[in-house]
């Protein structure tokens, strides 16, 4: 793992000159097929809202709404599926297998869901924090649980421990030196959302969008939305900004793009929890530091506002889900707006598409939120 150099302490804000031209190989092909091929799946929705859209001072706002994928309430069974479907295919048939990973939640229901679908066994590790109800709720797939009384960090390597054996394997999310074949395929089945995107857009005659705001935890969803837009040939459209949302408890992407090099960051409490991760992914690292233009940290009631605001437009998303926005509006507004939305290359005529990964079933918090910022 990263260590945390002396280094000065990370700003909320960071824009990165040069993103659009950074390049790297595409996601392969066949993974779209493949999730097309499952039961229950159909492309969420990417839902046009106008009224964001002036808020914000730009063209056109979608958000892509992943509160329901593949039966369960968050984009997370995209990569797990992919992942495990890969795994399996090398190895011998037959014989007991159990799927290990760590998780703040998503992830580790969709491995437990994805292991309960193949009639194989799971076991999840939790990190101190994560909500009863998230925990019910993997435990609710059949998944053996063991919560951790640490940080995700300790999480997962709690779980790579318990994976050492001949009948387990390790589905984790994030990579590190020696462990980054799994990770990468669980990559690559998040390109399917990306996919979807481009379609969506097309038929609501946008050739491209010119800002995509993903929520980071350790990266990896963010490194197969880098991966898709920094993939393209040159010339064709206009490379879209790319910005990063982390809570500001948890922002160890923006600490390691501040001090150039990965870092791992101490992580507080927060309803984001599905972010709360202190290092960043080393698979990941190279994707974020190359081809992110930006990255913001947002509060706890940043994202309850986005969270509630969405829901009244019709957008069920959780706290994480609802960061994207959170993380416009940081960048959009107060003492050097200007500059921001230069730097993330904004006018009356760009289109924006926020990442909206989970709904507000996949975090119990949510509903806690809503009330809190009601009273």
């Amino acid at each position: 793992m990263p260590e945390n150099p002396s280094f000065r302490p990370a700003p909320r804000w960071l824009a990165r000159p040069g993103a659009r031209a950074w390049r790297c190989a595409p996601a392969p092909d066949g993974v779209r097929d493949f999730h097309a091929a499952l039961p229950g799946y159909a492309p969420t929705p990417l839902t046009e809202l106008p009224s964001l859209a002036a808020e914000s001072g730009v063209g056109r706002l979608f958000v892509k709404d992943e509160s329901s994928r593949l039966g369960l309430p968050a984009f997370k069974a995209l990569g797990a599926s992919w992942a495990v479907h890969r795994i399996l295919a090398e190895r011998p048939a037959g014989g007991p297998l159990t799927l290990v990973t760590a998780t703040d939640g998503n992830h580790g229901r969709a491995v437990a869901r994805t292991a309960r679908l193949l009639g194989r066994s799971a076991h999840v590790f939790v990190p101190s924090g994560v909500h009863p109800g998230a925990v019910a709720a993997i435990a609710a797939e059949g998944a053996e649980v063991t919560e951790v009384a640490g940080s995700y960090d300790e999480a997962v390597q709690r779980a790579a421990r318990a994976a050492e054996g001949p009948d387990a394997v390790l589905v984790q999310d994030t990579g590190w030196p020696g462990y980054e074949r799994i990770p990468g395929w669980i990559v690559e089945g998040y390109s399917t959302l990306c996919a979807e995107i481009d379609d969506q857009l097309a038929a609501a005659g946008v050739p491209g969008p010119g800002l995509v705001v993903v929520p980071v935890g350790v990266g990896s969803f963010a490194q197969a939305v880098v991966t898709h837009y920094r993939s393209r040939p040159v010339p064709g459209p206009a490379a879209p900004a790319l910005l990063s949302v982390e809570p500001e408890t948890a922002a160890c992407v923006l600490a390691s793009l501040a001090h150039g090099v990965p870092v791992s960051v101490p992580t507080g409490d927060t309803t984001m929890a599905g972010l709360n991760c202190g290092t960043p992914s080393g698979l990941a690292w190279p994707h974020l530091h190359g081809g992110l233009d930006a990255a913001v940290a947002v509060t706890d009631a940043d994202s309850a506002r986005a969270a509630a605001d969405l829901a009244a437009l019709g957008v069920s998303s959780g706290p994480c889900g609802a960061a994207p926005l959170a993380g416009l509006r940081a960048a959009l507004t107060g003492e050097g707006a200007d500059e921001r939305r230069t730097a993330l290359g904004l006018d009356a005529t760009s289109v924006v598409v926020l990442l909206s990964t989970e709904g507000t079933a996949a975090n119990p918090h949510a509903h806690a939120d809503t009330d809190t910022r009601d009273a």
